[in-house]
């Protein structure tokens, strides 16, 4: 691939000396170039809107920190084919761009300070509004696809190849200078993505024309009351610390806001906690994790389960919190429920349980330095989703604490349907052996899924997306979902990479329509894949189209109830090539679809449509259901 891309002007090393005013004029000049340099450097992870404005953040925080000649930088300035080569300010906020850019996509580390870019971004912020760039075509939506399986090294490397069509030698510069360790090692990366550069300038990928939608007004609202009431319940708090007598003094700051509340008190008590006998799961009506009983070695160590407990209501800056979204990261209502406290690892590990919330405190076995405190919510959670909960991370491994009604554990590769499960040891606690999890893997070569056997004898699978409760995997109508098998997830299983980290509850994969190609050249599978959220809104739908053995994203959504239980109907269409060499729009709808229409004009009676289309036509598709209803297409 790296041979087709040639500069016009040779590579030359030239060295400029930069100073502010330099790279302010070439900021100001070409700065939509550069955001959009950002936005398709970022992981697409991230989601369009902070995508968005982390690439705007990234490009303002591009100039040099200070206007003193002697602050000024020295670098290599790289030729490119389009009469900026020999800019160096250009050259100077490029790379700044390109560095920043690949911080932001770096996991975060428990033992590590996080880096400013890796952070959301302070300004620009947008209240009320989320932001994305207008959609493109299917070929845009498959780049954006292939682009996001890539590591942030090579996807810099494709886009500087492509977006500012630098020669090799040039690229391996800009990567180094960025801290890229094997630059050579991401060329050959991104060699795996097709050269569609011209891609790369389509308004998909441009931040700087954007569409806006509104957030969640109804929540939006309930947050504007709460907040009014705590600033009145503060004002009225204030007041009465002012007054002498009793009340607080300066001194009182060191104890927890709640000191003097009872539930508060006994929150902070370890021997408040509640333990749930082993076996009364198997008395309850209910089957979830207040049924769950007090496991681990650790379980009447006072002193840890005391940490745990202060380290809950006032972590320390130390403590690397992190909260899956929507779950509240506060202090404990009253007293909690024990579920684990013991030795994994190299970690004492404890659990605990809220009634909404799984808490996991972690501190290392020879101190308390670089403790973790991790929240998810898990409220109206079933016995299903209650199955197992994450005790552990370490190596790209994880191991899982399993409920006390799972009667066998396995794991199965979604992308080797045909291979059995591979049974997982697990302890007399319920831990189970490490295993390779996908929640932070940079490649789509397995996807691994925890088999659960309950004491129905029924299978269930589950995935693990970087959170402490793994996503449930169903497959079927969004209506009636059944539980998945390995062969309904083994075509779409690396679309679960884009639900990682986003609070998901569960992924239903569903084969919506099949379609006869065109001059007899087969036929074609549609799927949509959903993933829906604890917190019930931040569902993402995926249409994807499946024809010869390759698959190619067809449409996604972001915050939409499509391809769901409140709205089944979906509608997604692709642009085609037959192997007579003829393109076509194709077009699919759910069953309940009667007709599809091409923006043309063609028009089919039922829930596919194959109409022949010259390249670069428009391609827009609408629906309609029995009752004359309008479909859309996904997006």
């Amino acid at each position: 691939m790296s041979s087709n891309v040639k500069s016009p002007a040779p590579s030359q090393d030239l060295s400029g000396v930069v100073d502010v005013e330099q790279a302010e004029a070439a900021l100001v000049e070409h700065y939509p170039r550069l955001v959009r340099l950002a936005y398709l450097i970022l992981p697409p992870s991230l989601g369009r809107n902070r995508r968005v404005l982390t690439a705007h953040a990234l490009t303002q925080r591009a100039l040099p920190r200070s206007r003193r000649p002697d602050d000024a930088e020295d670098i290599p300035v790289q030729r490119s084919g389009d009469g900026r080569g020999g800019d160096p300010g250009y050259a100077y906020v490029r790379l700044r761009v390109v560095r920043t850019a690949l911080d932001a996509g770096l996991p975060l580390r428990r033992k590590a300070w996080p880096k400013r870019a890796q952070l959301p971004p302070l300004l620009p912020q947008v209240w009320g509004l989320r932001l994305f760039p207008r959609s493109g075509g299917a070929d845009e939506l498959a780049l954006d696809q292939r682009l996001s399986a890539l590591s942030g090294a090579a996807r810099a490397a494709y886009v500087l190849r492509g977006l500012e069509r630098l020669p090799d030698g040039d690229v391996r510069k800009v990567l180094d200078a960025a801290g890229v360790d094997e630059p050579a090692a991401a060329l050959a990366e991104a060699d795996g993505v097709e050269a569609a550069y011209d891609l790369l300038k389509s308004p998909e990928f441009d931040p700087c024309s954007l569409q806006a939608r509104p957030t969640d007004l109804m929540r939006r609202r309930q947050h504007m009351k709460a907040a009014g009431v705590a600033l009145a319940a503060a004002l009225v708090c204030g007041a009465l610390l002012g007054l002498p007598g009793d009340g607080w003094g300066p001194d009182g700051a060191a104890a927890p806001p709640y000191a003097k509340n009872p539930a508060g008190q006994a929150a902070l008590d370890p021997g408040q906690l509640t333990k749930v006998a082993a076996g009364a799961w198997k008395r309850s009506a209910r089957a979830d994790f207040s049924v769950w009983p007090a496991r681990g070695a650790l379980t009447g160590d006072e002193a840890l389960l005391r940490r745990a407990l202060a380290v809950w209501a006032r972590p320390g800056e130390s403590v690397q919190v992190s909260a899956t979204p929507g779950t509240a990261a506060g202090a404990p209502p009253g007293p909690a429920q024990l579920l684990f406290a013991g030795e994994v690892d190299a970690a004492r590990v404890v659990l605990l349980y809220d009634g909404l919330r799984i808490v996991r405190y972690a501190e290392p076995k020879d101190g308390t330095s670089g403790a973790a405190l991790d929240f998810a919510r898990v409220d109206g959670a079933t016995s299903t989703e209650a199955g197992a909960v994450v005790l552990n991370r370490v190596d790209g491994n994880v191991r899982y604490l399993t409920a006390p009604w799972v009667g066998g554990v396995g794991v199965r590769d979604l992308l080797k349907p045909g291979a059995s499960a591979t049974p997982l040891e697990r302890d007399g606690e319920g831990v189970t052996g490490p295993f390779a999890s996908p929640a932070q893997a940079s490649k789509c070569t397995s996807w691994n899924a925890l088999q659960l056997r309950d004491d129905t004898g029924t299978n269930r699978l589950s995935t693990d997306l970087g959170e402490l409760v793994p996503a449930h995997l169903t497959a079927g109508r969004p209506q009636a979902p059944r539980e998945a098998s390995a062969v309904d997830w083994s075509s779409t299983a690396c679309s679960l990479a884009a639900a990682r980290s986003n609070g998901v509850r569960s992924v239903n994969s569903w084969q919506y329509a099949r379609q006869a190609l065109p001059e007899a050249n087969g036929s074609a599978a549609w799927l949509c894949t959903r993933a829906d959220t604890w917190r019930g809104e931040g569902g993402r739908a995926l249409a994807q189209f499946q024809a010869s053995g390759a698959a190619a994203v067809a449409a996604k959504a972001e915050d939409s109830a499509a391809c769901g239980a409140r709205e089944p109907s979906v509608l997604a269409g692709v642009r085609w090539k037959s192997r007579g060499g003829n393109w076509y729009l194709l077009g699919a709808g759910s069953r309940d679809v009667v007709s599809v229409k091409a923006a043309g004009g063609a028009l089919t009676r039922g829930n596919t449509l194959a109409a022949p289309l010259e390249r670069g036509a428009r391609a827009g598709l609408t629906g309609r259901l029995a009752d004359g209803t309008k479909v859309s297409t996904l997006r």
